[in-house]
Formats: structure tokens, C-alpha cells, sequence
């Protein structure tokens, strides 16, 4: 299969922003929304751009991670599971029909100028045609697009310099027709305006340097549309007198008829019949593909994903989009459709700020988006608590449409998609009780049967290795490929194994919607890696067995290799993370942490080859006998010096440091590596520690204590004397 050509500058990319945001949301939408507010409509569109931002943001994020995967729908799936998946890719088909339905309207009443015709008969006439051309799979020229958006952005622009002109400052007043709440109930109803800033992302496989380009089209055509619409709007307001602007359906006619004249009004009414005809079409063409998609990933009957033999388009789901769109234009008021619109992405925009939070706090290993958003995870938090609020100031109606949908979900997801998909989303697998217990029920292991020393590789979930794993080894390996240097982390791992055998297994995460069978093909790099640690085995006299896994779930997978070989160690790199330091979510070291039973050791590689001087930390209260035996195992596998290091607060009396002293001599005296003891006085222990560790090669050190519960709300996820240190770091956590 070829890959898209990268193709799609930025200009472009920015040009295929700012058109998915114009449209209703400007061309129909400010009248309405100015009967909530009065003349501060202009601000209600300021804030509902500022709204967006951390969504536009997150999912410039989440594009650059998955490019290919096929938008928020499946970044939710992935993250929350195929239960979050049904549902929101219900809710993203549900206001997308529900923005072009609304398109549709704005399109009649702007025809209406134009010609005397009924508003929702010409709506329906309009719909059945953009049924037909999207059946036979007449696409939009890109090119007609861009001069679509052209004009209407020039359009826009000349509308703004001669309305603001002419602005009467008594239609300004008073500014806040129903108080604050009305400006908020305004700043919910219009969001809905801009729910097209995202749609760039479905296409950033095909973006020149997407990590660069995607975010910055995303902001530029933000900003850019943001600024029309604010702008636009106070021309509005301050040209059409509050009472008549109110019950406007065509404000851009009304307002180029008042400012600049007859023809400039005929003008503008040309330009909405194009810019909504288009934008319900595109809509239309995108609404389909979500319950097409959830055909193809079994959430959803198979039919919807048929394909026509002669138009090679997705009738039954383009019929079925078209279908409820008659529906909501025949029985729904217009500013009922336009608040469920925005209800329906408001949601969908909450769940895409949740997705960044839960990757970020797991580092799932597939998870390695190119672009971060900025301001993590307060960006995120202001988006889903901004977005709460919306939803609350839309009403009663914005939660009977979020009960409707999710009780759609469920019930596709039970009568249909559970028994047909195996997927598992990230929250399941790292998700504390309160994020979880709603959605899943705790995956119990499965006892092993006895004697089953390989990993099945004839079912699709399990990981396929190349071949039987070696049995009663005393250290695991994991290699997920971005170690620093895997010959170093094996060596650690021989230096804890006791002239054991080591087990090496390189694994690789793949998402769920790709099947195993079609990458188990050698991979060049796994070989040059089985290479290299074999000729330092050989060198070093160690005995390693390597092999290589392909896996749906990681984490899963290291607990079964670690069941399977009864090893005594898990020896694994680590970027000095903490392992359990979210509210909600743990990231995988952490669940495995918590979930398998041998000891864990994590291997901080900060670039150190020769390893001739170590310094063990003990953290206060932690006097495990067998941490010093463990340190001095690996002090005689390289030979080196082992430093027991203490510090002491200032204030601590004589008494206390001779016994601290003594306590130290005890443990060190079964070493059989040369040892001694240091002690610091100091009253910042980090400190010390990381001035200390220039001395040596290797800082050993133990488990932290529990956080600290504000270190959890503020993000603060390093482990602080791995960060500081300026040696390599070893943290070993002994579970039996």
C-alpha cells in the first residue's frame, strides 16, 4: 500500500482551517446567539475562540502521534476504550449532521433573498442533492474551496472596514442584554462556530512536516477566524438595531445591504448560498465516514461499511447521515439544532483534552507525538473545566442530548460491538479505581498452565515471539528501543542475575486495529540488536538468551514473560520518572510495580560506560538488608568501590549520628566489594546528593515513599535525586 505524499503546505493547511470554521457559524448563527446576550455577541465569540484553544492544542497533539489513525474518534477509542469509542463516535457523527442540518437552514434563508422559496422545503431539496452527489462520489475540487474561502475571507475583511465605520454606538447599548449569564449561554451557543479548526488534523499524514506545520495551522486559522468573527460581529451589532438583528437568519446580507448597498447585499447573499451549499457537502462527506469507520472497526453493523461496486463510496452510511438530517431539519427548531451542535462538540472536545492527560500520565510506549502541547496539563484542565461550564449554561436540552448519546453507545456497543472486538483502551489497563470502575471491569490474570514456558502466538492478543523463552532465569530484560545503550542495561541486568542466565525480549506496541500477523517480518534493527548484545555477552562470559515480541499490550505482555520465565529481577530502562504519581492513571512502570511479583530495577542511563565507583543512598527509614547485598552484587560485577552515603539534618545531636554510624557499618560489613561509609550534614538532602554523585559513576538508590498529594495535583512526575543526579541511576524496589 503507498503512502500520501506529503504534499499540503502551510498556507494551504491554514486555508483548510480557516474554510471547516466559516460558514453557518457566521453566516446564520449571530443573530440568534445576540438575542441571549445583546450587543456583547462580539465578545461571546472572543471567548468561545479562547475556549477552543486547548482542544485545538491537544489535538495537534494527539494528529502528530496517530497521523494516520483517522481522527477523534479513534484518539478517544485508543484512550478510553471501544465503550468511549462508540459513544463518541456517535456524538462526532451526531454534530456534525447536526452543523450541516444547520448549514442547510442558513442556505434557504439566504436563497430567500435572492428568490421567494420556503426555508425548509428548499433545505430538503438542497439535501437530497448533496445525498446524490455524494453517492456518486463527485468530490470537491480543492482548488474551488480555496477560492471559496478566498472570497469569503475578502468578503468578510471589506464588510468589517465599512461596518465598523459606520457603527452607531447607541445599537451598543445596553451591552448585556440578560448579565453574564446571558453571555456565557452565548459564548456555549456559538462554540459550535468553530468546531472545524480540528478537521486539518484528519489530513496530517499528507502535511509537510506535520509536527510543525499541523500546530501552527491549527493556531493561525484559529486566530484568523477568531478575529473575523469578532470583528464581524460588532459590525453587526453596531449597524442592525438589536430587535431586528435578533431574529436575522442571513446577518452578513443584512449587514453588506445596510453598509454598502443593494448590490454589495446581493453580493454577500451569492456568497452564503455557495459558502453554506459547500460546507453542509463537505459535512455530509465527513459525518459519513464515522459510522463507516465504526463498521470497519466492528462497533457498528456491517453494513454501514459496504462499499458501492461502481461509485466506491459508503452508500448505506451516506443515506443513513442524509436520513437523520431530514429528520432534524423537518422537526427541529433552528436554534435547537444549533445548541445540540454545540453541545455534541463541547463533549467530544472535553473527551480530547482527557486523551492528552491519559497519555501523557501513562507514556504509553506507542504514544510519541511529534508536537506537545504547551502549558501541560493546566491547558487540558482549562479546556475540560471551561468546557463543563458550557455545557451547563447550554441546559437541560445540552445534558438530554449527552444522556442520548451515551445511551446509544451503550446500547450499539452491548447489542453489537462487544462480542466482535477484543480492544482495550489505555484507561483500562492504567487506570486507578476512580477513572476506571465506570467503564471496566479489573482484567483477572489467568492462571498459567503448568509447563507453558512461551507466550501463545496463535491468538491475536497475545504477543508473538520468535521463539520459547528460557525458563527459571534470574533477570527479565524489556528493550522497547529508545534505551540509550541496551548492551548497558543487559550488563546491569547480568550484574543483578549472579551469573544467571539473562532474558532478553525486545518488545514493540502496536495499536489494536493492526494486526500482529502483519508485522512479524524481521525487523533489521531487532537483528543488529540480538548482534550486539550477543558479542557482548560472548566478551563478558554472560549468558543471555535474546528474543522479540510484537504485542497489543505491553504492559500485559512484560507480566506474562515475567510469570512464564519465574525470574527474580525485572531490570528496565527508565527517564527517571516517578511510577505512580497521577490521581487517575498510572504510567506502565507503575502498574507493573503493582502488579507483578518479582523485584523491579530501573536503569537511569545518563551516559556513564565504565562503572568503577558506586554510591548507594539508603532513603530514610528504608534499612533492607538485602538492598546492600544486591549493591555489592553489582559492585563485584564491575569490580568497583562501593559508598555507602548518609546525610544527616544539621540539627541531629551526637547520639544520633553515632548511631546512624553504627547502623551503617552493620549493614556494610557483609559486603564482600571494598565499601565505605559517608556521611553529610546537610538540610537538603537532594542537594548533597546530587553535588556527591559527580564523584562517582552510579548512584543506587531505593523506592520513594508515597507522594506528597499537592507533588500529584501540580504534575511534578520526576523523581527528584534521579533528576539531579549527575552519575547514571539504579532504582531497585524489592518485592520478594
Amino acid at each position: 500500500m503507498k503512502k500520501l505524499e506529503r504534499r499540503l503546505s502551510l498556507s494551504y493547511v491554514v486555508a483548510i482551517g480557516i474554510g471547516g470554521m466559516l460558514g453557518s457559524g457566521i453566516f446564520v448563527l449571530p443573530g440568534i446567539a445576540a438575542a441571549k446576550t445583546g450587543p456583547s455577541i462580539w465578545l461571546a465569540y472572543l471567548l468561545a475562540g479562547i475556549c477552543v484553544l486547548p482542544a485545538a492544542l491537544s489535538k495537534s497533539e494527539l494528529a502528530t502521534a496517530m497521523p494516520t489513525s483517522g481522527g477523534t474518534y479513534v484518539y478517544i477509542e485508543r484512550a478510553f476504550g471501544p465503550v468511549m469509542g462508540t459513544i463518541s463516535g456517535i456524538g462526532l457523527w451526531l454534530s456534525l449532521l447536526l452543523k450541516s442540518s444547520f448549514a442547510l437552514v442558513g442556505f434557504g434563508a439566504y436563497l430567500a433573498v435572492l428568490a421567494q422559496v420556503p426555508l425548509k422545503s428548499v433545505a430538503l431539496i438542497s439535501l437530497v442533492l448533496i445525498l446524490c452527489l455524494n453517492v456518486l462520489g463527485v468530490k470537491k475540487v480543492g482548488k474551488a474551496q480555496l477560492v471559496i474561502v478566498s472570497v469569503s475571507i475578502i468578503g468578510l475583511i471589506a464588510l468589517i472596514f465599512g461596518g465598523v465605520i459606520s457603527v452607531q454606538p447607541t445599537n451598543l447599548q445596553p451591552a448585556f442584554l440578560n448579565g453574564n449569564m446571558g453571555l456565557y449561554a452565548a459564548t456555549a451557543f456559538v462554540f459550535v462556530s468553530y468546531a472545524g479548526v480540528t478537521k486539518v488534523a484528519a489530513i496530517a499524514e499528507e502535511i509537510k512536516n506535520p509536527g510543525r506545520n499541523l500546530p501552527i495551522a491549527m493556531l493561525l486559522s484559529l486566530v484568523i477566524v477568531t478575529s473575523l468573527y469578532t470583528l464581524v460581529s460588532f459590525a453587526m451589532v453596531g449597524n442592525i438595531p438589536i430587535e431586528e438583528f435578533s431574529t436575522d437568519l442571513h446577518p452578513v446580507y443584512t449587514l453588506a445591504d445596510k453598509v454598502m448597498g443593494h448590490w454589495a447585499g446581493i453580493a454577500a447573499a451569492v456568497l452564503g448560498v455557495i459558502t453554506l451549499i459547500s460546507m453542509a457537502n463537505s459535512g455530509v462527506l465527513a459525518a459519513s465516514r464515522f459510522p463507516f469507520a465504526m463498521s470497519r472497526d466492528r462497533l457498528a453493523p456491517e453494513l454501514l461499511g459496504k462499499v458501492h461496486q461502481k461509485y466506491l463510496t459508503p452508500i448505506l452510511a451516506i443515506v443513513l447521515t442524509c436520513g437523520m438530517m431530514a429528520l432534524v431539519i423537518i422537526f427541529l427548531e433552528v436554534e435547537k439544532i444549533a445548541k445540540l451542535a454545540s453541545a455534541f462538540k463541547v463533549m467530544m472536545f472535553i473527551l480530547v483534552n482527557f486523551c492528552v492527560i491519559v497519555l501523557r500520565e501513562t507514556s504509553v510506549a506507542w504514544y510519541q507525538p511529534k508536537f506537545r502541547s504547551p502549558l501541560y496539563p493546566w491547558m487540558q484542565i482549562f479546556g475540560i473545566l471551561s468546557g463543563m461550564g458550557l455545557l451547563y449554561v447550554l441546559g437541560m436540552s445540552a445534558l438530554l442530548g449527552a444522556v442520548v448519546i451515551i445511551t446509544a453507545g451503550l446500547i450499539t456497543f452491548y447489542l453489537y460491538g462487544k462480542s466482535r472486538v477484543q480492544r482495550s483502551g489505555v484507561l483500562k489497563v492504567y487506570g486507578h479505581r476512580p477513572a476506571a470502575f465506570l467503564l471496566y471491569r479489573r482484567r483477572q490474570n489467568a492462571p498459567k498452565a503448568a509447563g507453558q514456558h512461551a507466550l501463545d502466538t496463535g491468538q491475536e492478543n497475545a504477543a508473538n515471539l520468535d521463539g520459547a523463552l528460557a525458563t527459571n532465569v534470574r533477570t527479565v530484560t524489556p528493550l522497547f528501543g529508545a534505551e540509550r545503550s541496551a548492551e548497558m542495561l543487559v550488563e546491569m541486568s547480568a550484574a543483578l542475575a549472579q551469573g544467571n542466565k539473562v532474558q532478553v525480549v525486545h518488545l514493540r506496541e502496536v495499536p489494536d486495529q493492526t494486526r500482529l500477523a502483519d508485522v512479524l517480518d524481521d525487523d533489521p534493527k531487532v537483528n543488529a540488536l540480538n548482534r550486539r548484545i550477543g558479542v557482548m555477552a560472548r566478551e563478558q562470559s554472560i549468558d543471555v538468551d535474546f528474543d522479540a515480541a510484537v504485542t497489543h499490550d505491553l504492559v500485559q505482555t512484560i507480566q506474562d514473560i515475567s510469570e512464564q520465565t519465574h525470574c527474580r529481577w525485572l531490570v528496565a530502562g527508565w527517564n527517571g520518572r516517578q511510577t505512580a504519581n497521577s490521581i487517575f492513571v498510572r504510567n506502565p512502570m507503575g502498574w507493573l510495580l503493582t502488579h507483578i511479583d518479582s523485584n523491579f530495577a530501573l536503569f537511569l542511563d545518563n551516559g556513564v560506560r565504565y562503572i568503577r565507583r558506586i554510591v548507594v543512598a539508603i532513603r530514610p527509614g528504608r534499612q533492607n538488608p538485602e538492598f546492600i547485598q544486591a549493591c555489592d552484587r553489582i559492585a563485584q560485577f564491575y569490580g568497583a568501590e562501593l559508598t555507602l552515603m548518609r546525610v544527616t539534618m544539621p540539627k541531629a545531636t551526637k547520639e544520633e549520628l553515632q548511631e546512624l554510624e553504627a547502623q551503617s557499618q552493620a549493614l556494610l560489613s557483609s559486603c564482600a566489594s571494598p565499601a565505605k561509609l559517608r556521611v553529610e550534614v546537610s538540610a537538603d538532602p537532594v542537594q548533597a546528593l546530587s553535588e556527591a554523585s559527580a564523584e562517582y559513576d552510579l548512584l543506587i538508590i531505593g523506592t520513594p515513599a508515597k507522594e506528597n498529594w499537592l507533588d500529584v495535583l501540580v504534575g511534578v512526575n520526576k523523581d527528584r535525586f534521579a533528576k539531579n543526579a549527575a552519575c547514571s541511576v539504579l532504582r531497585l524496589t524489592f518485592k520478594k
